[in-house]
């Protein structure tokens, strides 16, 4: 039984089998050509048998494994590797079909190749998760044939894998090299000199062509002769929140994702990089009652933290409301801090409706709002009608 499971015609096999048949049929109205089908008949038969017994000549002719990354990342192009190797002491043909997560609502992933005896080959596809969740990997089917080509034998190989997707961190690397060229001053490698304007004092220095005359330390000038400049540095260790809204207008679908995965994955970018600058991130979620509320900081594992608290979030369609946002951030935030609020509105009345919160939050904090904007209703609105009913 196991054999049969494993044993496929293929449509040579088919193709050869419907041409002696037609022969057949000829030949019974042409009785001296009948030697020709029976000919052919047995031929195909030895053939037959012969590419099963090539196909089953090693009980483990073909090996097959699947490389993904630990875990997907949401809204990106995600390399899956497929690794083949061929044990059979001759060139073999493959397709090879590989059982990707159902959310993926793909059929398409589907290889034909041809492998020399005793050698390998490395598949590669994409795939493109749009929702945050685990993602299920099925086996990998390879049906090796001969040259013959009559018959295929189907090898499975791999166990069900379950893949977590989670919020972009290939976009949130991406940035991170961007960022990282400021770093570069701590480990010695390129030397930047920024200039601060604000009240975070760092050393006073003698006075250079270029530097803002209104910082000169007049008492230290007295006392050295020359000219003396207070310098100041960027201020650092500044609270960054990501406030996310998760109600039902953060659903809103656009190019297969959702306007809450877009702001979790921009979330997760700006943090990064404000722990890179040396800044505190922080996380604060949010619809009809206020959710996750993880505290800035800039420790090793906090982006660690942010990560695993953004691929749990979910929305539960209710409306925002934003009195309790605010009561929140008057009792958990003390210290002045950059809100960065991504939400969306319907309506203007609807914006209008909030606009007093929003106020009352930026007179304790820096509060930027980041809307998004529908590109594709924007499109069609752009466009010029050529005809009455446009």
């Amino acid at each position: 039984m196991k054999f049969i499971r494993s044993l496929y015609l293929t449509n040579r096999f088919f193709q050869a089998i419907t041409l002696v048949i037609v022969l057949f049929i000829i030949a019974y109205f042409f009785n001296a050509l009948l030697i020709i089908p029976r000919i052919l008949f047995m031929v195909l038969c030895a053939l037959f048998v012969a590419d099963i017994l090539l196909l089953y000549s090693k009980g483990k002719g073909m090996l097959g494994r699947r490389f993904t990354p630990e875990k997907l990342s949401n809204g990106d192009k995600n390399e899956i590797r497929l690794y083949l190797e061929n044990f059979y002491s001759f060139p073999v043909r493959l397709r090879v079909f590989d059982e990707i997560p159902h959310q993926f609502q793909r059929r398409d992933i589907e290889f034909n190749v041809s492998i020399p005896a005793g050698e390998n080959r490395v598949l590669t596809y994409e795939l493109r998760p749009v929702k945050r969740g685990e993602y299920s990997f099925g086996h990998i089917n390879v049906m090796p044939h001969t040259l013959l080509g009559l018959v295929s034998r189907r090898f499975r190989f791999g166990e069900e894998r379950m893949v977590p997707v989670y919020p972009s961190y290939i976009q949130m690397r991406r940035y991170e090299l961007m960022a990282i060229s400021n770093n570069l001053v701590e480990q010695g490698v390129k030397k930047i000199r920024r200039i601060g304007h604000n009240m975070e004092f760092e050393q006073i220095k003698e006075y250079v062509p270029g530097d803002d005359f209104r910082t000169i330390n007049w008492k230290a000038t007295a006392r050295s002769g020359q000219l003396m400049v207070n310098n100041y540095q960027d201020e650092k260790s500044q609270q960054v929140y990501s406030v996310i809204d998760k109600s039902r207008v953060m659903q809103m679908p656009f190019e297969g994702m959702t306007l809450l995965d877009y702001a979790i994955n921009a979330s997760l970018v700006i943090s990064n990089i404000a722990i890179r600058k040396d800044d505190k991130a922080g996380l604060i979620t949010f619809q009809d009652r206020v959710g996750k509320i993880l505290p800035a900081s800039k420790r090793n594992k906090q982006m660690h933290l942010i990560m695993e608290a953004l691929y749990k979030e979910k929305t539960a369609f209710r409306e925002a409301d934003y009195s309790r946002l605010f009561a929140a951030i008057t009792r958990k935030l003390h210290q002045r801090s950059l809100l960065l609020l991504f939400t969306n509105f319907e309506t203007l009345s609807g914006l209008e409706r909030q606009l007093p919160y929003l106020k009352r939050m930026a007179k304790s904090h820096l509060l930027v709002v980041i809307f998004f904007e529908n590109t594709e209703m924007r499109a069609v609105l752009d466009q010029r009608p050529d005809q009455t009913r446009d």
